[in-house]
């Protein structure tokens, strides 16, 4: 693949929310990220909301990871200090690869917002079978956060120099496609 400025690649990418209580009627930080996935040229694959649930967070996941039409995978919800919050131990098992790199930004970012008090944040990412994994806070200002932040340039085929785009299942089909 050239290293020259790419074009932007359109993804399929899955929302999740995480929660005992919202509806899609209230959730509000999934219908952010639906917005920005869409307003930022990729497609929505699917959106569900889970309770907070190892295994049926694991299920929904583990369909998304399955799928080819899905390369990226957002989450929203259950990445806290709480009891409840089961997010990063129902998912990183599930990871190829732990995006390290992820979670520091992310709270590297919030601290510029919210100080100190996200060391409480378990944002993580990870890859698995070809899908970028984003795991976020549930706060609409933390979805925020780590989209504008980190992720849509991630996401961005055109973002130098690196980006995940290569690394997604049919990303390095579409890439080469792409250079031909």
């Amino acid at each position: 693949m050239s290293k020259a400025s790419s074009p932007f690649i359109a993804l399929n990418i899955a929302v999740l929310t995480v929660s005992d209580t919202r509806t899609v009627a209230t959730d509000t930080s999934g219908q952010y990220l639906v917005d920005a996935i869409q307003d930022s040229g990729h497609q929505l694959a699917d959106r569900q909301i889970v309770i907070d649930d190892v295994y049926k967070l694991r299920a929904i996941v583990s369909q998304w990871i399955a799928s080819e039409n899905v390369q990226s995978v957002l989450i929203t919800g259950g990445t806290g200090f709480t009891d409840r919050d089961v997010t990063p131990q129902a998912l990183q098992p599930l990871f190829d690869r732990d995006i390290e790199g992820f979670g520091e930004l992310f709270r590297h970012l919030s601290y510029a917002e919210i100080g100190s008090s996200t060391v409480q944040s378990r944002a993580l990412g990870g890859m698995a079978n070809g899908t970028a994994i984003f795991c976020l806070p549930g706060s609409t200002g933390a979805c925020k956060t780590g989209w504008e932040g980190i992720i849509k340039q991630q996401l961005d085929a055109s973002h130098r120099p690196c980006n995940f785009v290569q690394h997604l299942k049919a990303g390095v089909a579409l890439c080469e496609s792409r250079d031909n």
